[in-house]
């Protein structure tokens, strides 16, 4: 008889949410567009230099034992878990193909959009990596597709610089050996590991109410209550209507790109105050209200425009680590304001008030862990309603990327364009990563949902130019 023992690990409730909202339209997989020198990366003879960025990317890879697992459910419960790929090949993960001529952005961009389209597929692990030759100038695309479940935006940005260098170094990373794949769980070790976590939970349980018996723990308790009922409430209203919120999109993507330069960016909020997010806030709003504009929907009348918006919760213990780390907030975006200024002022407004929703952010984390806790489902169940309720607009979420140039075996990354997915009824997504002194703009849409997504690509600017020549006229704020 068998002593094996299975090796698995249970999924986190924020982790697991991206897995259940899922759907065969709205697919969960984040993703980035990266631009880089092709000298490097090819061979003498003019071959992209496959073998050699494959083994690369397979030795830095090889510090992230979640690449190479792949996503079961225990049976009967529905909690998903990590199990070792024992057919793991990483020949299948990355993939190469080459634009026709002559190779341009809008080529790329097409490419980018059908690969997106596609699910990955769960029978192997969540990821794919596309090398892309043939663009104008020599230059080489990765275009990365990874499962929201596997990382969230911060985790994203920490996963690429450790593929990436700090160095035009064009030594291939050691190889670390991928460690044997473990035995995958029997049925009954997924069920009975289940069942031993409920069972600890109790245990935490009756350890907590020890220590909640202290005031500042009943009121950190009371925060996080009344702020999960906030958003579960604000989460059950429907925005206001628009042209790309249908009840179900389609399973096809637009990939479009917008890039910003942070100097002017930075000019903007010097003279007029506030942040960098708050710059960027506005111009999307902005480019927004003129979205809608050309499909005959009047933008005064949208009084209840909200975006969905990440915000990094991650603990510091977490720095560095994958997975979702993120409360979700729902933002209102004035786009009914026509004036520039007076548009800037309430995003402003805005994100001050998102700031101070400490109870909402701890609202989040008490849902999160009560679903830990009992169910990963009951987070997706909440979410998913949200979704059908059509609780928001679009997403929108900016995030930090390195001030630093970053390479691939000598070749200088010189552009990275982020991709969020949509929902299930949600058709337009807009993300944003600062990269060595320019803000890159990657936008999603339904294929038949939004038709003119290259249009709302070239507002972006038009309304960054609207905000500097307001700040140009305006005495520098010390806001």
């Amino acid at each position: 008889m068998s002593t094996r023992t299975g090796h698995f690990e249970r999924m986190s409730a924020g982790d697991a949410t991206f897995l259940a909202v899922e759907t065969p339209r709205a697919h969960m997989h984040v993703g980035a567009v990266a631009v880089f020198d092709g000298g490097p990366l090819t061979e003498p003879d003019g071959r992209l230099a496959f073998e050699r960025i494959r083994d690369h990317l397979l030795g830095a890879l090889a510090a992230f034992p979640r690449y190479r697992q792949r996503v079961v459910t225990t049976p009967a419960l529905g909690q998903p878990v990590w199990v070792d790929d024992e057919h793991f090949d990483v020949g299948y993960h990355l993939r190469h193909t080459r634009l026709p001529l002559p190779g341009d952005q809008r080529q790329l961009k097409r490419l980018a959009g059908r690969i997106f389209s596609q699910r990955l597929d769960r029978a192997h692990p969540l990821w794919e990596l596309w090398l892309v030759e043939g663009l104008d100038g020599g230059q080489v695309a990765i275009i990365a597709k990874i499962h929201h479940c596997l990382l969230d935006g911060i985790a994203g940005v920490s996963l690429l610089t450790a593929l990436l260098r700090g160095t035009p170094d064009a030594t291939v990373a050691a190889p670390r050996g991928w460690p044997a794949p473990r035995p995958a769980p029997r049925r009954r070790e997924l069920v009975r590991g289940e069942l031993a976590h409920h069972v600890a939970t109790l245990g935490r349980g009756a350890r907590a109410l020890t220590i909640a018996r202290e005031p500042a723990t009943w009121d950190r308790a009371r925060a996080g209550v009344a702020g999960a009922i906030g958003l579960l409430r604000r989460g059950l209203v429907p925005a206001s209507p628009t042209p790309w919120n249908a009840r179900h999109i389609g399973p096809h993507r637009r990939f479009d790109v917008a890039t910003l330069e942070l100097g002017r960016i930075k000019l903007v909020k010097d003279s007029l105050g506030g942040t960098v997010n708050d710059v960027a806030l506005t111009v999307v709003t902005g480019a927004l209200a003129r979205t809608l504009l050309r499909h005959g929907v009047d933008p005064s009348t949208v009084r209840d425009f909200r975006a969905l918006v990440p915000v990094n919760v991650r603990p510091d213990a977490a720095r560095g680590a994958l997975g979702n780390h993120v409360a979700m907030l729902l933002a209102p975006l004035p786009v009914e304001v026509a004036e520039p200024l007076a548009r800037y002022q309430r995003v402003r407004e805005t994100t001050r008030w998102l700031k101070q929703q400490a109870g909402h952010t701890a609202g989040a984390a008490l849902l999160t862990q009560l679903a830990d806790a009992t169910a990963t489902g009951l987070l997706g169940a909440i979410f998913s309603t949200a979704i059908r309720l059509r609780a928001f607009n679009a997403v929108v979420t900016n995030v930090p990327g390195p001030p630093f140039p970053l390479w691939l075996l000598g070749a200088r990354l010189h552009e990275i364009y982020p991709f969020v997915p949509l929902f299930e009824t949600q058709g337009l997504g807009i993300a944003l990563l600062s990269y060595t002194g320019r803000m890159f703009v990657g936008l999603s849409a339904d294929w038949h949902g939004l038709d003119d997504l290259h249009d709302l690509a070239l507002d972006l600017d038009t309304e960054l130019a609207l905000l500097v020549d307001l700040a140009a006229s305006q005495p520098a704020s010390s806001a």
